[in-house]
């Protein structure tokens, strides 16, 4: 195996053999950048069906009495009010209503949450508001994390399990625990990162081989790829996804990078919500989506220019299929300048403000 001897390898890492061409370092874990085509890799995940890894993430098991309640002194939704089985995406700031994290929370009931995130700060602030009863434990260790998205991603997946996995029996944003992929209990969560139908496997970390054998094996004449970062970024950028470090740093509000819509000021108190509802009303930036020229170059990072005035910075830029070869981008930019449709500047090339999401922008695919 290839694998960068400075990096921890996740679950899977042993499975890739010397395939990869290209790795990176996430959270002090070797990712797959690609396996040498990206442009394949990011088909399958359009076309057919795709294996992406996010074993490197955080997961806290919040259990005991007080689970949820303590999830929900910190978690910018309401926890409480949840059904059993159900995730919410949100997010966690600060007491100054800064992003510490956008995450996922798995309610199995009142007395275990599950929250999915990046940030380690994440968990120190969950153990702070734990109290005397609930206990907060950080499982990343056990398990592989394993993300099967693409249109086919429900036949392959229905081929390796007798559970019903249609729409009206696991609809988007719902879960099953225990469920069985080839033999194998797991939980089976409908969510994904790519703008396509999909869904995420929590399984042992040691019964990782057995999994990847299976999903190789059945997926073969559906076109399974695994992909790496490469293919996922472009997917996730037509997609309009927001990534930590990208489309935010800690000194952003939720209503500077489109995630107001998952801050619920109608519950109880909750770490930041007094600060979330003095910066409301005034965000300094937001997030588009922009367009540039087929080949444009130097568009990472470029600060954002109108009339010579700077307005905004782009935080990662790829060539787009949904757009035809154009580049697209998202960018952090003041809103006066936000609408589509406006005329920007970076890196000398000029780009246009465009709907978000490029890829299907009504989300029927993921919901489908």
């Amino acid at each position: 195996m290839n694998l960068p001897e400075n990096l921890k390898p996740t679950p899977l890492a042993p499975l890739y053999g010397e395939g990869v061409v290209e790795w990176m370092d996430v959270f002090g874990f070797a990712i797959p950048v690609t396996w040498g085509d990206p442009a394949a890799e990011y088909r399958a995940i359009r076309e057919d069906v795709a294996v992406i890894e996010f074993s490197m993430l955080l997961k806290y098991d919040v259990t005991g009495p007080g689970a949820a309640d303590c999830v929900n002194r910190v978690f910018s939704r309401d926890v409480t009010a949840m059904k059993l089985a159900r995730v919410a995406y949100g997010v966690v700031v600060s007491a100054e209503g800064h992003m510490i994290d956008d995450c996922t929370v798995f309610y199995h009931g009142p007395e275990r949450v599950m929250v999915m995130g990046a940030n380690p700060r994440l968990g120190e602030d969950l153990t702070a508001a734990a109290g005397p009863t609930a206990t907060v434990r950080e499982c990343r260790a056990d398990c592989a994390q394993v993300s099967v998205q693409g249109p086919k991603s429900r036949a392959l997946l229905q081929a390796l399990t007798e559970v019903d996995l249609s729409n009206q029996a696991l609809p988007y944003y719902a879960f099953f625990t225990n469920a069985p992929i080839a033999g194998i209990p797991m939980q089976i969560s409908r969510l994904g990162f790519t703008g396509e139908l999909g869904y995420e496997l929590l399984l042992p970390a040691a019964a990782t081989p057995r999994l990847w054998s299976a999903l190789r094996e059945a997926g073969q004449p559906l076109g399974l790829r695994p992909v790496g970062a490469a293919g996922l970024m472009t997917a996730r950028i037509e997609a309009g996804l927001i990534m930590g470090g990208l489309e935010y740093d800690e000194q952003s509000t939720p209503w500077e990078c489109r995630m107001g819509w998952a801050v619920d000021l109608s519950k109880p108190d909750f770490q930041g919500k007094a600060a979330l509802i003095a910066s409301k009303a005034k965000p300094a930036r937001t997030v588009v989506s922009l367009a540039f020229p087929e080949g444009s170059e130097g568009l990472d990072g470029a600060e954002l220019t109108v009339a010579g005035r700077a307005v905004g910075q782009i935080s990662m830029a790829v060539p787009s299929p949904a757009l035809q070869g154009q580049m697209l981008a998202l960018a952090r930019i003041t809103p006066d300048f936000a609408a589509t449709g406006t005329t920007v500047s970076a890196a000398g090339v000029a780009g246009t403000v465009v709907g978000m999401p490029v890829h299907d922008p009504e989300r029927r695919r993921t919901r489908g």
